[in-house]
C-alpha cells in the first residue's frame, strides 16, 4: 500500500487575506466562500497568521462589532499557526488534527511562503481512498463480526429465530 502524502490532497487555490484588510471585508469573504478560516499572508505570500470563524466570533462576543469599519485583519488573526510539510503522510496530518482544535493546516515552503492548505475533510477523503485501496477492505464484511441479534439492535436486517 502506497503511503499518501499531504501534497496529494492539499488545496492550492486558496482564499487568502492580507493583514491590513478591513476585518468586515475579511468576514464577508469567509461567508461568501463558505469557509471557516483563511491564511493571512504578506505581500511576498509569507504566512503571518490565520483568521478563523472563532477569531471573528470574538469580535461579536466582546461587543466590539461597532469597530468593524476601522478594524483590520491583523488585529484579530491568530499569529501562532501550526503548519505541516507537504511531504508529510496523511497519518501525520490526522494525528495533528486529533491533537488540536483547528480545522485546517497551512503548508509553507522553505522560505515560509504559503503553497497550500489541507483540511480535516481533505484528510478524511484521503483516508477513504487508503481504506478502499487496502486488501483488507475487500475482505471485510460485517457478517464476520455482527450477529443477527446485534444487527437487529442496530436497526439492520435480521432473521427470525426458531425456538
Amino acid at each position: 500500500m502506497k503511503v499518501r502524502t499531504v501534497k496529494e490532497y492539499m488545496q492550492i487555490k486558496l482564499v487568502t487575506l492580507q493583514p491590513g484588510m478591513p476585518i468586515a471585508k475579511a468576514i464577508q469573504l469567509l461567508l461568501k466562500h463558505r469557509i471557516s478560516g483563511a491564511p493571512v499572508v504578506d505581500e511576498d505570500r509569507k504566512l503571518i497568521g490565520v483568521l478563523s470563524e472563532k477569531d471573528c466570533l470574538r469580535i461579536f462576543a466582546n461587543g466590539a462589532y461597532n469597530v468593524l469599519p476601522e478594524a483590520v485583519v491583523e488585529q484579530y488573526m491568530s499569529r501562532t499557526v501550526h503548519t505541516i510539510d507537504e511531504d508529510a503522510d496523511l497519518f501525520k496530518a490526522a494525528e495533528v488534527f486529533l491533537k488540536n482544535p483547528f480545522r485546517r493546516l497551512p503548508i509553507v515552503d522553505a522560505e515560509g511562503r504559503l503553497v497550500g492548505q489541507i483540511s480535516r475533510r481533505d484528510v478524511l477523503n484521503g483516508s477513504r481512498e487508503v481504506w478502499e485501496s487496502s486488501p483488507v477492505a475487500k475482505q471485510w464484511t460485517d457478517a464476520k463480526y455482527l450477529t443477527d441479534e446485534i444487527k437487529a439492535a442496530l436497526g439492520g436486517p435480521s432473521h427470525p429465530t426458531t425456538g
